[in-house]
């Protein structure tokens, strides 16, 4: 799926180069760089508002970015994205974690003006560092959750599919964006080709609940639809379309809301967390193989999710070789007499 014309045209040019290179060149999907766009755009607008650019009564979101050019980047400090920083803080509520992309997206694309497109000599912001992001425990379904979620799956005429869907996300541990864009064409065998982030592409191997879910669906795929618009999309919509993401996200939060589970902060990605955890926690896979099945670029990012459980701890520590170990029974020490009992027993 192509950059979004809309996107583009609202983009000035040296922006819309870099947003073309990083989606050809990087390989970046189209919703990555539509995220650069966004958090480009808010930032030559805090620009233009810093500089004094702009009317008193134009409102932020009014600003308008497309006389944005090379003079203007040139004329970028590091103090002016240290302001940056602090208006997305203060003025826009931006946590870390939203902070950081930003920062992610400044970095590469002043690395692109100054490495790629060679439009400037020097790069402002190359000592910018990307805040620190509190890593926290990810949150996932705990194995006889996952069955409860399996056997809460509303019925109403889609079951197989959504059955197919949280099957495959419990099992795989793919991302939502992988899901949605299975075509028939990458299922061979035991195995399933997915598009990951980059557009890098993976071969995830299917146990046997996933393969029945897979054959139970595509029996009845084509059931309740007079026309199927995208015959090579595996999960289909009422419309004969390719399902959405919005759609899937439906799908997972009604059924954890019909499994009494809706209230803990859950969502499709805490199910690729389950179904990564389980697979450590339960069969012993090892970390590299766990990256390679997630789709990840480096192990370090597997990491957060190889948390291991309390039962986990305390196996640990009941293996220990001195766990075995009794305290022996007290000794009774005799009392050694000293100088001062003789001289008292002498007195009587």
């Amino acid at each position: 799926m192509p950059l979004d014309k809309s996107v583009l045209a609202q983009a000035p040019t040296v922006m819309r180069d870099f947003l073309f290179y990083m989606e050809t060149i990087k390989g970046r999907s189209p919703r990555t760089v539509d995220s650069y766009f966004i958090d480009l755009r808010t930032f030559f607008r805090f620009l233009k508002l810093h500089k004094g650019l702009i009317a008193a009564d134009v409102s932020f979101d009014d600003i308008s970015i497309d006389d944005v050019d090379i003079d203007f980047i040139r004329s970028v400090t590091l103090s002016d994205v240290y302001e940056f920083m602090y208006f997305i803080t203060k003025e826009r509520g931006n946590n870390a974690t939203t902070r950081a992309r930003k920062v992610s997206c400044l970095k590469s694309f002043f690395k692109y003006l100054t490495v790629n497109a060679n439009l400037l000599e020097q790069n402002p912001i190359k000592d910018l560092e990307i805040p620190a992001i509190k890593k926290s425990m990810p949150k996932y379904l705990t194995l006889e959750e996952s069955f409860e979620l399996l056997n809460h799956v509303v019925d109403d005429g889609y079951y197989e599919r959504d059955f197919c869907i949280l099957t495959l996300f419990l099992n795989c541990g793919m991302r939502l964006s992988e899901l949605v864009g299975i075509d028939l064409g990458d299922l061979s065998d035991n195995t399933v080709r997915i598009t990951g982030k980059g557009n890098k592409e993976r071969i995830v191997y299917l146990n046997r609940a996933c393969l029945d879910a897979i054959e139970n669906y595509k029996a009845v795929r084509s059931r309740n639809l007079t026309d199927i618009k995208d015959k090579d999309a595996l999960f289909l919509s009422r419309l004969g379309t390719r399902i959405s993401r919005r759609r899937v996200q439906q799908i997972v939060e009604r059924t954890l809301q019909n499994t009494g589970l809706s209230n803990q902060g859950l969502s499709t990605h805490k199910l690729r967390h389950t179904a990564a955890t389980l697979m450590y926690q339960y069969g012993g896979v090892d970390i590299r193989v766990l990256s390679e099945i997630l789709g990840h670029e480096h192990v370090s990012t597997t990491e957060i999710y190889t948390h291991v459980s309390n039962k986990q701890m305390e196996e640990a520590s009941a293996k220990s070789p001195l766990s075995g170990v009794k305290p022996p029974k007290r000794k009774t020490v005799p009392k050694v007499k000293s100088q001062k009992d003789d001289n008292d027993d002498n007195e009587e």
